[in-house]
């Protein structure tokens, strides 16, 4: 079985590349590492590759890297992925790290790019905005969820961490809660990105940043239910919904079944479930009522 190990880079798409270029520099703290005429990419100041944009629409995902085990066979994948009905092709110079991968598209259209071997970022030394450990996870709305996890799990790997009824999954490929998250919507499109910071400080270092820039949150700070993780959200200019966070649920032992041991879980110990209707997003902090005057969504 195909086995991803980690989430890689999402490319996003944008009608303006220099204003997202200036915001995941300046706001989200990202090293730019590459600017080509019609693509930027963008890496965590560890060195881990995190954002690519591309021209298209805003707020929209057409990319998604995923890495298997170094030094893996990917004509062995290609051939798996073929197994499976998988029509998929190799490529080379997908980013500044990754020199060649798999590629082939997933149910909901995302072209997807599995690559083994990867080369660091360097850091640019510059010390600017939230500068996030990695990109965290993906969150995708989607029209038929039980059928795009099924593929997810039995073609790439990935383990199911919890349900919310059955409309919201949330997956794992290592020690991590999510790596990506599918929920129903009859119009498939991006749902939310995230990326992970050190500790509690660090989030509310984050939310005084976007302060700064003028950037209000739309959602928490909290903590989700589902995961465990603290977390803020906001908007960008093109209206992707971003997420930082700290604190995720881990499964450090796949073998034990459950995840480590935290205070504030509500079973003992947590392990994976469907957690009913119902369910608040919130354990505690904005959220964490069924009701909330004032709130509105931005979709």
């Amino acid at each position: 079985m195909i086995q991803v190990r980690r989430l890689g880079h999402a490319t996003l798409t944008t009608p303006d590349i220099e204003r997202q270029v200036a915001y995941y520099t300046e706001v989200v703290g990202l090293t730019l590492v590459e600017r080509a005429k019609d693509r930027a990419f963008l890496a965590c100041k560890l060195g881990l590759e995190a954002i690519a944009l591309e021209p298209g629409p805003a707020n929209a995902l057409s990319r998604l890297s995923l890495q298997v085990a170094p030094g893996s066979d990917l004509n062995a994948i290609a051939r798996e992925l073929a197994g499976h009905g998988v029509k998929c092709e190799q490529a080379s110079g997908i980013s500044p790290g990754i020199a060649e991968a798999i590629v082939f598209r997933d149910l909901k259209g995302t072209i997807v790019e599995l690559f083994a071997d990867y080369v660091f970022a360097k850091d640019d030394g510059r010390q600017a905005g939230v500068m996030p450990l990695k990109l965290g996870h993906v969150a995708y709305r989607v029209d038929d969820v039980h059928k795009t996890v099924k593929f997810y799990c039995d073609v790439l790997g990935f383990r199911v961490s919890d349900w919310h009824a059955d409309y919201f999954a949330f997956l794992r490929c290592n020690t991590d809660h999510h790596t990506v998250n599918f929920v129903y919507d009859a119009q498939p499109q991006l749902h939310h990105i995230a990326f992970e910071v050190k500790d509690w400080a660090e989030i509310q270092r984050a939310a005084e940043i976007l302060a700064r820039h003028d950037i209000r949150l739309v959602w928490g700070p909290g903590r989700h239910i589902i995961g465990h993780n603290v977390a803020i959200y906001h908007r960008n200019a093109d209206k992707v919904r971003v997420e930082f966070f700290c604190e995720m649920d881990q499964m450090k032992d796949e073998t034990l079944g459950y995840f480590d041991p935290r205070p504030w879980h509500q079973d003992r110990p947590q392990r994976p479930k469907v957690w009913p209707e119902g369910t608040l997003r919130n354990y505690w902090g904005f959220g964490s009522e069924a009701v909330i005057r004032g709130y509105q969504t931005v979709e």
